[in-house]
């Protein structure tokens, strides 16, 4: 198997259990709490379930010779493989924009744009995959 098979495979097992995890916590918070707590505890509810989580992860990006590592960051990182991107406000499409380009600039290719801030959280579930 490819290592990009294995990684797609990785990142579609992760998408499954974030999306359960997701399900819990916003059935536990609801739409009204801060990005940064439905952050924090979608990470824990995610390793809970037995896969690790990176927070905050930066993405460096070159120009030039200069490499700034604190322009990017992906909100969570599931087993390598899966960028999540947390949102906690009215949607706009500037928030897929930004995960496609999270995508393109890590080097992965499957994401979920996860915003907390509806009635029912499958309306605000975006999966985006990165075809380069």
């Amino acid at each position: 198997m490819r290592q990009s098979d294995e990684m797609r495979e990785r990142a579609e097992a992760a998408s499954s259990i974030a999306l359960d995890a997701g399900y819990h916590i916003h059935s536990l918070l609801g739409p009204g709490a801060l990005e940064q707590a439905y952050e924090a505890f979608l990470a824990e509810e995610i390793r809970f379930r037995g896969l690790p989580v990176c927070t905050q992860v930066p993405i460096p990006v070159s120009h030039r010779g200069v490499t700034l590592d604190v322009a990017y960051r992906i909100d969570l990182l599931v087993d390598e493989a899966l960028v999540i991107e947390v949102k906690a406000v009215r949607p706009h499409p500037i928030h897929h924009a930004q995960l496609v380009s999270y995508l393109r600039l890590s080097g992965h290719r499957i994401g979920l744009l996860v915003n907390f801030h509806v009635e029912h959280l499958k309306d605000g579930i975006r999966r985006v995959l990165n075809d380069w």
